[in-house]
């Protein structure tokens, strides 16, 4: 999610470049620098589909990882026992459901359907793969086989109802963010690092359209975020890991 450098002959910066090369402090030996390696050597790096210098997609640190399992198990912890942060969780719901035109919100949440989402995914590991990034492709393809995988035994095992349907359970996590979020982020990954405000917009949409239409709890969403990045940084670590 970092810019990539141009391709291109690399530009004349005053004080910068001559203090690499021999000579540079004028007493005929080269500057210490020069004898270390670069931290990033740039023929390791993967080009981006564009085919300029790039890298792969960036592996969030530990404890931004760390964060989200927490969160995911502690918001799971409290739907199970019906805590605390669960009956907060509903009063919030309560005041948001239908706020807005429900075809509006339904509009939104249509966007994590498999209908929606999966075709963009599916353009992006085409074109991934035709570039190149076979590995890339094959990982953002896992990662969204790991969604359902993860989510519906979750949805089994907590057996929340819904807002507007107190008799039917399965609510938590929401399938749908989790497979907008790990749809439109791995494409973002896939085709260009500039798309991921929209993926992130688009996932944010999303959460929200399922909320305000009460198709689901805001816990609901704000856990498959959480799952969601899991789920996208293993998929960036393991297609790391392939391309070093």
């Amino acid at each position: 999610m970092r810019e990539t450098p141009r391709a291109g002959h690399p530009q004349h910066r005053p004080h910068r470049a001559d203090a690499h090369t021999a000579g540079a402090s004028r007493s005929g030996t080269p500057h210490r620098s020069d004898g270390r390696p670069p931290h990033t050597p740039r023929g390791a790096r993967q080009p981006d589909p564009l085919g300029r210098p790039g890298t792969t997609p960036p592996v969030p640190g530990r404890p931004a990882l760390f964060s989200a399992l927490v969160a995911l198990a502690v918001v799971t912890w409290q739907v199970l026992v019906h805590g605390p942060l669960t009956r907060l969780d509903e009063r919030v719901s309560s005041s948001l459901v239908d706020t807005v035109p429900r075809w509006l919100s339904e509009l939104a949440s249509d966007l994590g359907n498999l209908t929606v989402a999966l075709p963009v995914l599916a353009a992006a590991m085409a074109y991934a793969f035709f570039r190149g990034r076979r590995a890339a492709a094959l990982y953002a393809g896992l990662a969204m086989a790991a969604v359902p995988l993860l989510v519906v035994p979750l949805k089994e095992w907590t057996a929340r109802p819904g807002p507007l349907e107190p008799w039917a359970h399965g609510y938590y996590p929401s399938g749908h963010t989790a497979t907008a979020m790990v749809a439109y982020f791995g494409a973002a990954y896939l085709v260009s690092r500039r798309l991921v405000p929209v993926a992130a917009v688009l996932t944010a949409v999303t959460g929200t359209g399922l909320v305000l239409r009460g198709f689901h709890w805001p816990l609901d969403v704000l856990a498959s975020l959480c799952l969601g990045f899991l789920v996208l940084a293993v998929s960036s670590s393991c297609t790391r890991r392939s391309s070093g």
